[in-house]
């Protein structure tokens, strides 16, 4: 009995922000700050200072979370426990999307005003390369799961720029509908979802041979993408209705719709594919949905214009 009055006290005294699932990190971009959300309980455990405007937001399995601050003109590399001011790198005037490899060794930033994406070592900020897209706008910069490729969308746009990791030279553009936002690959990187804001549509991608092979109808203003981790569901948000849609990935079905905020906006889905945590941005909550049964479990109060979420 000794032993477990030892080991209870123990977790008395663990810090506010340790959790017992896994964690949500969501960057609002109206308050500075990002909100750190316990996925066991689907509470915000934490709320982490970040900069002026932060936006886009990446994290890996370990290391810290990386958020694009549109006010500061910089990528910021933040503690998930806080505690220190988070390390800046420079990217540009109005960096927005932030993509993450993999393995967790290299971000990619999108750069709205420059029109480019922008390429760095995660551990150290070491800019590799800068290169112009296409698009203009771009929003999202997202690797294809083997890191070989790094998938562009724009607001100006009608096509998905393609970026050659490596080299940093665009190698191709795929014709989508207008005004692409979200991206999401299969988890074996066969295909992209691309959701087309203006089209109210996702177009699925073959990533071998670099074209459409489908339209999905979705809901008005279709913006944000999640993939399940087993790749058998794709969840878009339709910023306008207030809802997600979740496709069914063997028959391009969509397969239910869930009201959620206003304007939920970009996701995440926890590791063990149960729950999709989606941005409201003009609710200022995330609402939590069961991706099989595809009910709404929760809204979660944060902070003010929340714009996507991050999970490790």
């Amino acid at each position: 009995m000794g032993k477990l009055r030892l080991l209870a006290s123990l977790l008395c005294a663990l810090p506010a922000w340790a959790a017992a699932g896994p964690l949500a990190y969501v960057p609002n971009e109206k308050s500075g700050s990002v909100s750190v959300i316990d996925t066991e309980s689907d509470t915000v455990i934490r709320t982490l200072a970040a900069g002026q405007r932060p936006r886009g937001v990446a994290i890996a399995a370990s290391g810290p979370l990386y958020v694009s601050d549109e006010g500061g003109r910089a990528l910021l590399a933040v503690e998930p426990g806080g505690g220190e001011p988070p390390r800046s790198w420079p990217l540009g005037d109005s960096p927005e999307g932030v993509g993450i490899s993999a393995d967790g060794k290299l971000l990619a930033a999108a750069v709205e005003k420059t029109n480019s994406i922008v390429l760095l070592e995660a551990e150290t900020g070491v800019r590799r390369w800068e290169a112009r897209v296409a698009g203009k706008n771009p929003e999202h910069a997202v690797f294809s799961p083997d890191g070989r490729w790094i998938f562009v969308s724009a607001e100006e746009a009608e096509q998905v720029d393609v970026i050659d990791t490596a080299s940093g030279r665009q190698v191709a553009s795929i014709p989508v509908g207008r005004r692409p936002r979200g991206i999401g690959f299969l988890p074996d990187g066969s295909r992209a979802y691309v959701a087309c804001e203006l089209d109210n549509a996702v177009h699925v991608i073959d990533v071998a041979e670099r074209r459409t092979i489908a339209r999905i109808a979705a809901g008005t203003f279709s913006n944000g993408i999640a993939v399940r981790p087993d790749g058998k569901r794709v969840f878009v948000s339709n910023g306008k209705d207030g809802t997600v849609m979740a496709i069914d990935t063997a028959t391009h079905a969509v397969v239910g719709t869930t009201p959620v905020g206003k304007r939920p906006w970009n996701m995440a889905i926890t590791p063990d594919g149960r729950k999709l945590y989606v941005a409201n941005g003009r609710s200022n909550s995330v609402s939590v949905v069961d991706t099989e049964s595809l009910a709404r479990l929760k809204d979660i109060p944060v902070g003010d214009f929340p714009w996507g979420v991050a999970i490790r």
